[in-house]
């Protein structure tokens, strides 16, 4: 019995298994003039494929609510309606394919203007000056400038109509991505966060910014629609390892879901690392997964599972041992984009193909 390719409802959506595919950043979207940050042709194929594939939930990947919040020229961004129109094509053909489209919403903070992981010779990328919660660089990278206090609730404002336009632009599930060392998580994070006002000190202000986030966005996202927080786990510093710099802890996480919920939260995405550029990190197969379990377990809350999830029995049993409710699928989608059909056949809960690939099975 496969838990695995059974349905899961979370409020109004349904979603026909528990293999989705996880946002990943593509650089792929128009880097410049009135379109810049839609997507384009590229990303239609991409997430198109794996819905045709059988993936439940399709997300398109991290999203900037604001110019400043971009990784490199090339990310998709929603701070305007142009491009918002230009995804309905997305979602429109995600979900003709049966599959739920997602968006996950960020701002790269003090991560932002770091370029594409390649070198562009037909384009010199622009460069700006980056936002932290406090002026505390990463790694050898430039210090952001610290937010004032007016500048936070401009970015949680932007979080919230970037909420909205992602409603009218069709997606059915919103992710807010609050971890990896991006802009949510420098605020969770003593090791990026050294304020001293309302937003820094304590556990309760650290994680103030991410409430005020969840309440904005929640407020402008339909009530019937499912609301997802990715979170880091642990930065793998002080609390949960050896290393003595203080850092954001698996206990941290427990209580931050445990404050999320009642704002309507629905599911923690719950991955790890990205706060420092150095933290020893023991990856392998489903390194991920323990942390999800106790997350679901302690704060009441459905999980999601990822990183290196990469076989369909590894995946099923991380379902059936009740240790998250779907698992993220990443990179193995990447090198395999039917994996999830192929998970199916080996499982024995074959997926019906589309209708015009049906006669290659008759």
């Amino acid at each position: 019995m496969t838990n695995l390719f059974t349905p899961l409802t979370i409020r109004d959506v349904t979603f026909a298994n528990r293999a989705w595919m996880s946002p990943m950043m593509q650089f792929a979207a128009v880097p410049d003039g009135p379109a810049v940050g839609s997507p384009t042709d590229w990303h239609l194929a991409h997430l198109g494929s794996r819905a045709t594939a059988g993936a439940a939930l399709v997300m398109m990947e991290a999203t900037a609510v604001q110019p400043q919040g971009r990784s490199s020229d090339y990310d998709t961004g929603l701070w305007n309606d142009t491009q918002a129109e230009a995804m309905r094509r997305i979602t429109g053909f995600v979900s003709a394919q049966g599959s739920v489209p997602g968006i996950q919403l960020v701002h790269a903070g003090r991560k932002a203007s770091t370029g594409r992981p390649w070198p562009d010779p037909d384009r010199t990328e622009t460069h700006w000056d980056t936002v932290g919660p406090s002026a505390v660089p990463f790694g050898r990278r430039a210090a952001p400038a610290e937010l004032s206090v007016d500048e936070i609730g401009a970015v949680v404002a932007a979080f919230g109509d970037a909420a909205q336009r992602a409603a009218e632009a069709g997606f059915r599930v919103l992710e807010l991505h609050g971890a990896h060392g991006y802009l949510i998580h420098q605020f969770l994070s003593p090791q990026s966060n050294h304020r001293t006002d309302a937003y820094g000190g304590s556990l309760e202000n650290r994680m103030r910014f991410a409430l005020d986030v969840v309440r904005a966005v929640r407020a402008r996202w339909p009530e019937e629609l499912p609301l997802f927080f990715r979170v880091s786990a642990t930065d793998w510093l002080a609390g949960d390892t050896d290393d003595p710099r203080p850092g954001w802890t698996v206990q941290d996480t427990i209580d931050l879901a445990v404050a999320l919920k009642p704002l309507g939260v629905d599911l923690m995405d719950v991955s790890s690392g990205g706060s420092v550029p150095d933290a020893t990190i023991p990856v392998s197969p489903g390194y991920q997964v323990p942390f999800s379990a106790r997350v679901r377990k302690e704060a009441e809350i459905a999980t999601a599972a990822v990183g290196m999830i990469t076989e369909a029995e590894q995946a099923d049993g991380i379902v059936n041992g009740e240790q998250a409710d779907a698992v993220f699928l990443a990179r193995v989608l990447l090198r395999n984009p039917a994996w999830v059909r192929q998970a199916a056949d080996q499982l024995g809960a074959p997926l019906a193909y589309p209708q015009r690939y049906a006669r290659a099975f008759r």
